[in-house]
């Protein structure tokens, strides 16, 4: 017998080498190396590789009149595709165990069957029945739908021969594998090798293809990073389960906006379209509680209007807590330093709490300003007035910087009926004279004169 020779797989970038190190010698990453057998070689790697030369062609030639898109049935999940998905593109669907990632792919099953498209659901984590369970469930009834439950990808390629599918789901692509590989499902190079299958089936032959994928602790999408180089588009979902609020956020899209955001609920009968977000979560808001501002962030093409709650109370030990949901901690250690030093407010000895109300996750520096807004409004326990949303960027040196796309930000607090905006005074240069003519813009350059201001102090 010819002796198996194992190789270490990178998990992140999918790099081989022969021998373990403690970081990949390509990407840098430590602890990612996985010991697998080495992948046979063969003539015709990919089953699903079309058999067809591909010569040149003028970008100016390239025939653009068949580019065409599905409607989904879902007009926040239209927008965030790019008006529609793309037909034979190949999409990777991510996000925790049962936040409703199969949920959301069988309710776009229906949508599809009911526009005619014949739809094949793998669903290789569930028998058939169980799918269908969850199917009737949720009131999806359809001649278009058929479900099949395996997990070998050449048993599933001669069914996608046998039906001529318009649409294929394979839930999930961590779970699916191809015998002749002796790693085992879910392995860097089974995960690779069936993201390369998928690729070839929607490219050749028109498929349009939604991959799901499972999550690490860390949150981020299992298996290779080369999984997500080879899809169109990445979609995560995110959200807090207790709020039922659903979060689908385009990391990556080459048929549309990136970073864009989608919010869905999840009731009794599925997922439900949100279509004003900010009405949402401002809509438990309680008006005259200190430590609670409104700011405005944007995700990808809209702006949201958003609650910041702070709570800062005395600490019951030698070291008080710094606590943070929807924040990065590092980022609100610094701006506790920041209120510290500028405003001589003693939180060293007390528990400082900080939380994005919804559920909501905010890495953009504009809620700087609100989040110090809000500490400082419970320590001095003053409310913030209820018609006022607050804005900007907080420096080192406790200058309020300036934020982009003022204008988005502005017109959706009109909408919603806002009063007052704090903002830098740098961010009143070159607005337009119909928003300032509609709402109190006041323009504030440290964080000193933004607490005095609104607090009173």
């Amino acid at each position: 017998m010819v002796k198996q020779k194992t190789v270490w797989v990178c998990n992140e970038c999918g790099n081989k080498q022969f021998k373990w190190t403690g970081s990949c010698n390509i990407c840098k990453s430590w602890n990612t190396l996985a010991e697998e057998l080495e992948a046979p070689k063969k003539e015709g790697r990919f089953e699903s590789k079309p058999p067809r030369s591909v010569k040149p062609v003028l970008i100016e030639d390239v025939d653009t009149a068949n580019f065409k898109r599905i409607q989904t049935g879902y007009r926040e999940l239209d927008r965030l595709m790019g008006g529609g998905i793309v037909e034979g593109s190949l999409n990777l669907l991510g996000g925790e165990p049962g936040i409703g990632k199969s949920t959301m792919l069988l309710q776009l099953s229906k949508c599809f069957a009911d526009q005619g498209l014949t739809v094949l659901y793998v669903c290789g984590e569930e028998s058939a029945e169980q799918t269908s369970l969850r199917a009737k469930r949720l009131g999806i009834k359809s001649d278009k739908i058929y479900l099949y439950s395996e997990t070998l990808f050449s048993q599933i390629r001669a069914q996608i021969d046998q039906i001529h599918p318009d649409v294929l789901i394979v839930d999930s692509v961590q779970i699916v594998y191809k015998g002749e590989l002796p790693s085992a499902p879910g392995s860097v190079t089974q995960v690779r090798e069936i993201a390369m299958e998928c690729m070839h089936l929607s490219k050749g032959n028109g498929i349009t293809t939604f991959m799901i994928g499972h999550v690490t602790k860390s949150g981020d999408i299992a298996g290779p990073r080369v999984l997500e180089h080879i899809v169109d588009s990445v979609l995560e979902f995110e959200g807090d389960r207790q709020h039922g609020y659903r979060l689908m956020r385009s990391v990556k899209n080459r048929f549309g906006p990136t970073d864009d955001v989608a919010l869905f609920q999840m009731n009794e009968t599925g997922l439900s379209e949100i279509l004003n977000p900010s009405l949402t979560f401002l809509e438990e808001r309680m008006t005259g509680s200190p430590g609670s501002v409104i700011i405005p962030t944007i995700e990808g093409t809209r702006a949201l209007l958003i609650e910041v709650q702070a709570l800062v109370a005395p600490s019951s030990f030698a070291s008080p807590s710094r606590r943070s949901t929807g924040l990065d901690p590092k980022r609100l250690s610094l701006l506790l330093a920041v209120l510290e030093k500028r405003m001589g407010y003693q939180l060293h000895a007390l528990d400082v709490f900080v939380s994005i109300a919804g559920g909501m996750k905010i890495t953009e520096p504009a809620i700087d300003l609100g989040t110090i807004i809000a500490i400082a409004s419970c320590y001095c326990n003053k409310p913030i007035p209820s018609d006022t949303v607050v804005m900007g960027e907080v420096g080192l040196g406790g200058e309020v910087r300036s934020i982009p796309r003022i204008e988005s930000r502005i017109k959706e607090a009109i909408n919603l009926g806002f009063k007052r905006i704090i903002l830098s005074s740098k961010n009143l240069k070159g607005l337009n004279k119909k928003l300032t003519e509609k709402i109190t813009l006041q323009g504030v350059s440290h964080v000193e004169e933004a607490i005095k201001t609104l607090l009173e102090i």
